[in-house]
């Protein structure tokens, strides 16, 4: 195998699967819905478009059968005045008229049956339409509810990819709190054994100086209380010494 045949099998395995994720049967069923409602609503709109020319041409009929009628009544009082030339175009009129008559009632026929059929595949495409809604519903549903059980399963597992990336978050996070604790505690010991100096105090000399001075006082004042304290002991001994 090629590097171009192997190339294009890849591509074509991947774009096959992102469209596997991509595909949802819920949108497919819905489109497939109206689809099917498209094709309705033209079955409906032929049947209208029958039904008008039928009423169309039954209008015609119902016209030409009124000619007709009075076309005897004509050939009647042509010959009762002596007209037998007139009554015979009458009556000529009246077998064209009677032709057009068969012509419009033989369309009308066909119309009637196209009329009925129509009718009667818009009511098997309506029941049709029902059963597939009905069926589309449930079918979404169970989608809809796999989907959320496969979702929570997969949250339970952590096989997702989403769940797989919070879980790597999650250590990511963990690995740099523990490096910041072991830092932290690192710099607390070398500032206990005075390898670094601690520069969270005030950095003013005059402060220190003046802690200092603080220093130096408190320890003088308690030398001489020390020393009061030895004064007054050793009183009492040196009289004692002069006495016979």
């Amino acid at each position: 195998m090629s590097i171009f045949s192997r190339t294009s099998t890849i591509v074509r395995a991947k774009i096959s699967k992102l469209l596997d994720r991509a595909e949802d049967p819920r949108e497919i069923l819905d489109y497939s819905y109206e689809k099917q409602l498209d094709l309705l609503r033209q079955v409906k709109q032929g049947v209208v478009e029958v039904t008008t020319s039928k009423h169309r041409l039954e209008l015609q009929a119902a016209q030409i059968q009124d000619n007709l009628s009075k076309a005897d009544d004509q050939a009647r009082r042509a010959l009762a005045a002596g007209r037998e030339d007139l009554a015979r175009v009458v009556l000529q009129r009246k077998q064209d008229a009677q032709a057009q008559l068969t012509a419009l009632q033989q369309q009308i026929a066909d119309l009637d049956a196209q009329q009925q059929k129509l009718s009667a595949a818009e009511a098997r495409l309506e029941t049709k339409i029902e059963t597939f809604r009905s069926q589309k519903e449930v079918v979404k549903a169970q989608y809809s509810a796999a989907t959320a059980q496969v979702k929570i399963g997969e949250a339970f597992t952590g096989v997702s990819e989403e769940m797989a990336d919070v879980g790597m978050a999650l250590d990511r996070a963990q690995n740099k709190t523990q490096e910041m604790q072991a830092r932290a505690g690192a710099i607390d010991e070398l500032v206990d054994q005075g390898v670094l100096t601690d520069l969270s105090g005030s950095p003013d000399k005059v402060e220190a100086e003046l802690a200092k001075i603080g220093t130096q006082q408190n320890v003088e004042i308690e030398l001489q209380s020390l020393k009061q304290e030895l004064g007054a002991g050793q009183q009492p001994k040196q009289l004692g010494s002069g006495q016979p």
